[in-house]
């Protein structure tokens, strides 16, 4: 009879097969290992990386009527709300980090409003303190946020300030919630004809005085097509730079955009509006035929010294209330409708936010100027300046300033995307210095970024003179500007993304 013959691997009582050794334990656990790792490499290198997201809202920071109107010489009482006021905000997260954007329908806030606000923030959301760029629009027909001096914090901020705070914290923590897979990309055109240079060198002196006694070179806003005006003092920046973010499906998610453009205005006394920054939102979302929680911003790029008035023209067109910022509005608009097509998209970039402090000193009035102001209020010395008394008042309160007041510079990155926070008023030329020394980087410039510190002009056009240049109105030391970029290109140097 045949003898049966089992499988290789039978009980029983065979005995084992010759192969199985004293070392197969070793062996079958050194193959364990090898496939782990191998399994594990190959999770390693299929697992996707983490998403890009962006989300973003809006809190409305409309006060009370009754409540003041600055961004004229003399501050007038809200009576009727025009359109609301907004804090426009974008959040953005790469996976590791996140960074917010919002820009306030507010002639400037101060810091510490803003300090508040991102302090609440990040309570709510963990998204660190200098992560979040806070900024004002500039309008000049909303409410004032600003305290008694532009150098000196308020020791306890006002309802309104607080409530301000509170909205654009809450701006951010609904943008946080709203955070869905998105793609961002960077677009560029220039409108060119909406900004010129507000400041003129004139020929007749009576131009040029000044509240301190003497005259200047420069006028800021000469009368139109006077004889005596010869040119204008500096350059503008025509560049509208704009940053978009779509969903995976291209639905526009949220756009930021930067034009260096003091203000519109048009608008009748008392009366709120968010000027055309306001106006570019919605114009930008019909345009894009938008969903629901699209949000658009524009923000101030470096305008201290730019409006939109040609001041050569003898007989300009005259506008209704609200028409000139509406066509200003719709025409930049337009420019970023037509770049819209041509934005290279990134999938997965890279976030990173700075920012550092910088100690200036603050201008104080010397013997001369302090006795011109006696003299004034003595009756000794006959007024020469219809604004002397209001100057008058500030000198008064800039000597009772500290000699020094810090401010904050930021340096935000969304990929090859660079942008540049200043807390001040800042002139056109020193936003085209900055994009000039970045010029391998898609980079762009918010004003009134973190802070209000009144305007910064450059050495040479504290030489010129004139209204941005006064002790009042410019409050910090003469080559401020410059030190300001010195540490800007630092800051961009150190922030600089593989």
């Amino acid at each position: 009879m045949p003898t049966s013959i089992g499988p290789p691997f039978c009980f029983g009582t065979r005995e084992p097969l010759r192969w199985q050794s004293p070392l197969m334990p070793f062996a079958l656990a050194f193959l364990s290992f090898a496939l782990g790792m191998q399994w594990k490499s190959t999770s390693q290198a299929t697992e996707p990386a983490a998403t890009f997201r962006v989300g973003a809202a809006t809190g409305n920071i409309t006060p009370p009527l009754g409540e003041m109107i600055v961004g004229g010489w003399v501050p007038v009482p809200a009576k009727l709300i025009h359109d609301e006021l907004h804090a426009r905000c974008v959040v953005f997260d790469d996976g590791q980090t996140k960074v917010a954007i919002v820009a306030c329908d507010n002639v400037g806030i101060p810091r510490e409003v803003f300090d508040f606000a991102k302090h609440l923030a990040t309570e709510a959301t963990q998204i660190p303190e200098s992560n979040m760029l806070l900024a004002s629009t500039h309008t000049h027909s909303a409410t004032t946020a600003r305290g008694e001096n532009k150098v000196m914090a308020s020791e306890e901020l006002t309802d309104y300030q607080r409530f301000l705070a509170q909205r654009i914290s809450d701006a951010i923590v609904q943008a946080t919630h709203r955070l869905q897979p998105a793609k961002v990309g960077f677009g560029s055109i220039e409108e060119p004809s909406e900004v010129f240079n507000r400041r003129w060198f004139v020929t007749d002196a009576r131009l040029a005085t000044n509240p301190f006694g003497g005259v200047d070179q420069v006028r800021m806003n000469p009368p139109r097509g006077n004889d005596a005006l010869d040119r204008q003092a500096g350059p503008v920046d025509p560049e509208i730079s704009f940053i978009a973010a779509v969903d995976l499906n291209d639905r526009p998610i949220a756009l930021i955009a930067n034009y260096s453009l003091h203000y519109v205005g048009g608008v009748p006394s008392g009366e709120i509006s968010a000027d055309y920054f306001g106006c570019f939102a919605e114009s930008i979302a019909g345009k894009l035929n938008v969903q629901d929680h699209f949000v658009a911003m524009l923000t101030n790029g470096t305008s201290g010294d730019v409006n939109n008035i040609d001041f050569r023209e003898k007989t300009p067109r005259s506008y209704k209330p609200y028409e000139k910022m509406v066509e200003v509005a719709d025409k930049v608009a337009s420019r970023v409708h037509e770049a819209f097509g041509s934005i290279q998209w990134q999938h997965q970039p890279t976030l990173a936010s700075r920012t550092e402090e910088l100690t200036l000193n603050v201008r104080k009035p010397d013997s001369k100027m302090l006795e011109h102001f006696a003299q004034i209020q003595a009756g000794n010395e006959a007024s020469s300046h219809r604004r002397e008394s209001i100057y008058a008042d500030r000198i008064e309160r800039i000597r009772q300033s500290p000699d020094t007041v810090s401010v904050p510079l930021q340096v935000l990155r969304i990929g090859d995307i660079a942008i540049a926070g200043i807390p001040f008023e800042t002139f056109a030329e020193t936003g085209l210095e900055i994009k000039q020394q970045t010029a391998s980087e898609h980079t762009f410039t918010i004003e009134l970024a973190g802070g209000s510190f009144g305007y910064l002009p450059t050495p040479r056009q504290h030489r010129f003179g004139g209204y941005e240049t006064w002790l009042g109105t410019n409050y910090v030391q003469t080559d401020a500007s410059e030190l300001i970029v010195d540490r800007l290109m630092t800051i961009f140097d150190d922030t600089k993304l593989d």
